[in-house]
């Protein structure tokens, strides 16, 4: 990692950040469209100024929800900056500075984790970005891992996404480091986000890297689950078996257990 990079990205970033807040400040979007259409502007500059390259496969479905297997904070900013999307996110960045402002008016679902009918409750917002013709975009881990295989999917939110008549479309993603970083430096450690670690000082190594970049898959079409609603359990393996062939096929990885997680 080197330090003058990371500091230099970092001051480009935090100038991102004060453009974007400007613009959101002034222009006050209204329509869940237009919020999302800001994000994904804002989310596509900050990968082509970190210099993260990002290779799509498949298409962005147009509606419906997209789940996907979960990494790292960065996820997020892939998944917009590929498509004007509504992610839902746990309600605790509500609260963080800027960043819990910025989500916000981008018009993120929250999600109260650890409170009965939290799902639920999330409804109304999921359908509501479906209804305006936006995909919806979660991580049913619910939490992200080392990317060494994948954790259980849970069925709350898609449960939610199915008994509101939503397509559901598998996606995957991984990350790459292109060029040599040294012998310390790892995905698995420097990219994904997983374990007890300091958020700030991750971030800070992860811009200092050089060569890094995000593949996305998704699938041809959306799932055709064997069960309705009523056998969510069910519906989530077959879930997580969609995206795990993601993995399989197209980057070859097979079955693993992952590593230990960080909640996000």
């Amino acid at each position: 990692m080197n330090f003058f990079r990371a500091a230099g990205r970092s001051v480009r970033l935090v100038g991102m950040f004060v453009v974007a807040g400007v613009e959101l400040a002034v222009t006050q979007p209204e329509t869940r469209e237009q919020r999302a259409d800001w994000l994904h502007r804002f989310c596509a500059r900050a990968m082509r100024g970190m210099g993260i390259e990002i290779k799509v496969s498949g298409s962005f479905p147009k509606r419906g929800a997209v789940i996907s297997n979960h990494l790292s904070y960065l996820d997020i900013v892939v998944y917009a900056a590929v498509h004007p999307c509504v992610f839902v996110s746990k309600a605790e960045i509500r609260s963080w500075p800027v960043v819990g402002w910025m989500t916000t008016m981008s018009g993120t679902v929250y999600v109260e984790r650890g409170h009965g009918g939290s799902a639920m409750k999330a409804r109304a917002g999921m359908q509501a970005a479906v209804d305006a013709g936006l995909p919806v975009v979660f991580f049913p881990e619910g939490t992200t891992s080392n990317g060494s295989g994948l954790l259980k999917f849970h069925s709350g939110l898609l449960a939610q996404a199915m008994d509101g008549g939503a397509p559901v479309t598998a996606a995957c993603l991984r990350y790459e480091l292109g060029e040599d970083n040294g012998p310390d430096v790892s995905v698995a450690d420097d990219v994904c986000y997983w374990g007890d670690r300091n958020m700030w000082r991750h971030v800070f190594t992860f811009l200092g890297l050089r060569g890094a970049s995000a593949e996305v898959r998704f699938a041809e079409g959306p799932m055709e689950f064997s069960s309705g609603v009523l056998h969510r359990k069910q519906a989530a393996v077959e879930a997580r078996a969609a995206v795990a062939a993601l993995r399989t096929n197209t980057f070859g990885e097979g079955e693993q257990v992952a590593g230990e997680m960080h909640h996000f």
